[in-house]
């Protein structure tokens, strides 16, 4: 079976222990993304199966029924297919395979570099001290200070852990079950939506991002938040209404932001506003990539094409189109 790897930026399928499993099949990995669907759909042709990592490239419909008839299989890995159009590939007589994988702890291990990186400056200090300066700034300690975890799932319960072992006092706001675990768990739920922004020192966002929840966080919610505290978000650039959080941090509320993702992804050339921001830590959406996460997203994903190639499909989306 010839199979496709799309927007693999490190090539990194290929050096999985999953991908041993797939010996005798024809694999091609697209280290790039392209973003022509005329393009897209073409580098395709040929190919009986699909591997996407997450959400890098979506499928809208427009998309799917330009992709060529050889295309049987698209997996995908993690149980987020949001950006693809399962009634489409369905329409088209596509299966779609996803499954869980991967722990929430990568995510929030990301989260905490961001965090110590912005406080203490570190990113700064390791370019200065290699041009040959010693110490330029002072650090903000955590020890204290108030976290705030907007959204209390897996990602978030984890970076709420850590916080509280550093001394912090941990905030959380979102809906109903999340208020109702913090309680729970001992945390603080503030008396309104405000007093969880203006409270916090440091407030990450964890949340799923869905039509729910686009653009929750609003220009309102940012001009709360003081002056000196640090937005972080390793979850989905658009659950900030859009060009609200380059305008809070020109105005200074919140001081400081550290971001691991952004609208259009990937961000190429340095052509970003927050790259040109000095009060801002970005990273290139590195949640979720390190090897062990790899290794369990992509085995399910391995597994899905075995049982497929075997007749036997496994992790199916969209069982009706096995009727056709």
């Amino acid at each position: 079976m010839k199979i496709a790897v799309i927007d693999d930026y490190q090539d990194a399928f290929r050096k999985l222990a999953c991908a041993t499993k797939l010996q005798g099949h024809e694999i091609k990995v697209f280290r790039d993304t392209e973003k022509d669907a005329a393009k897209f759909a073409a580098r395709l042709d040929g190919y009986e199966a699909l591997i996407m990592t997450q959400q890098r490239s979506p499928l809208p419909r427009a998309l799917v029924e330009k992709l060529p008839a050889s295309l049987k299989l698209l997996c995908n890995t993690g149980r987020n297919v949001g950006h693809i159009d399962l009634a489409a590939c369905t329409d088209r007589g596509m299966i779609v395979a996803a499954a869980g994988g991967g722990l929430p702890n990568a995510t929030a291990e990301l989260t905490w570099g961001l965090i110590l990186a912005s406080l203490r400056s570190i990113p700064h200090e390791v370019q200065q001290l290699k041009q040959g300066v010693w110490q330029t700034t002072v650090g903000t300690g955590i020890h204290g200070k108030t976290l705030g975890i907007y959204a209390l799932g897996k990602i978030g319960s984890v970076t709420a852990q850590v916080g509280k072992a550093f001394g912090m006092k941990v905030t959380c706001w979102g809906r109903d079950a999340s208020k109702a675990k913090a309680k729970e768990l001992g945390y603080d739920v503030p008396a309104s939506r405000e007093a969880f922004f203006a409270g916090a020192d440091v407030l990450c966002l964890h949340i799923p991002l869905n039509k729910e929840t686009r653009g929750i966080v609003t220009a309102a919610d940012l001009a709360q938040m003081k002056p000196t505290a640090l937005l972080v978000n390793t979850s989905r650039a658009g659950l900030i209404a859009d060009g609200a959080l380059v305008d809070a941090l020109k105005k200074g509320r919140p001081g400081f932001g550290a971001i691991d993702v952004y609208e259009d992804e990937p961000v190429v050339g340095g052509n970003h506003p927050l790259l040109k921001m000095a009060n801002v830590v970005c990273t290139p959406h590195l949640g979720y990539v390190e090897m062990g996460t790899y290794e369990s997203y992509f085995g399910t994903v391995v597994d899905s094409i075995l049982g497929y190639a075997a007749g036997k499909p496994v992790n199916v989306l969209n069982p009706e189109v096995l009727k056709k």
